[in-house]
């Protein structure tokens, strides 16, 4: 039986505001020094045509519009034969195998709005909510944000990329019809409340169902199928890693 298309769900290197615990959405920060170390770390082991993400088999890829996300996908080994559709952040990484995949710039990958709650952390958000005589209890796969985005919004345009990716490029891979380069296999460069939400619109799950899968700030996550069936989504738990590097001085 032929392997079934993957997705591979990269979330940006750590900022900030993602090492403090800040709900990072709308705001354009820069990755820190020590993420930026992290994400070419996992570039150079994850990717390649031994390795887990093989560049000349991706179809397509997906990008957030946020720098952090832009800047993470320039450090991850992949060599790009059309200009990036953004001003590069920074140096692209040192090796860039060769990848045709077309690069596409969606706001549906781009992070949760927290709205009110954006640049803050969850013990101050239960702080202001105990303040306006609210729950403290706040779950944002339940309550959504105010001034930001609620569940059912998120899950609208996850719904919509997700079909997007399994009627261009997975379905046509899978019936065997299709005329696409690559094997069908989907990057995804985006953020961790998203990615997360993502996996579970892939599983069939409602955000309400809880936070059940976690990705580290530069790790990478894999979706596919069970077999060979677009309508059995599956997660591949042997396919999600993250890489670590020794801190200076330690």
């Amino acid at each position: 039986m032929p392997s079934s298309p993957r997705v591979f769900l990269v979330r940006h290197g750590e900022t900030e505001w993602s090492l403090n615990g800040k709900h990072t959405g709308r705001t354009d920060i820069p990755l820190t020094a020590n993420g930026e170390k992290r994400v070419r770390a996992t570039g150079k082991a994850l990717v390649g045509n031994d390795r887990l993400i093989v560049p000349g088999k991706l179809s397509h890829i997906y990008v957030s519009p946020r720098k952090r996300a832009q800047r993470t996908f320039e450090l991850l080994n992949l060599g790009i034969s059309d200009p990036l559709p953004w001003k590069a952040h920074g140096d692209p990484s040192s090796d860039g195998l060769a990848c045709n995949a077309r690069i596409e710039i969606t706001e549906d990958a781009r992070e949760w709005d927290y709205g009110d709650y954006e640049g803050i952390t969850s013990p101050e958000i239960r702080k202001i909510r105990a303040e306006q005589g609210l729950e403290i209890t706040w779950d944002i796969w339940r309550d959504g944000c105010p001034g930001g985005e609620s569940p059912e919004q998120v899950t609208e345009r996850l719904d919509r990329l997700i079909a997007d990716i399994r009627e261009k490029w997975h379905r046509p891979v899978m019936s065997g019809t299709g005329t696409a380069s690559g094997s069908g296999d989907v990057l995804i460069v985006a953020h961790g409340h998203i990615l997360r939400a993502f996996a579970m619109r892939w599983a069939g799950k409602t955000l309400q169902d809880g936070p059940t899968f976690l990705l580290e700030a530069g790790g990478i996550g894999t979706l596919s199928y069970e077999h060979h069936s677009i309508d059995e989504p599956a997660i591949l738990l042997g396919g999600a890693f993250v890489v670590d590097i020794a801190e200076k001085g330690v």
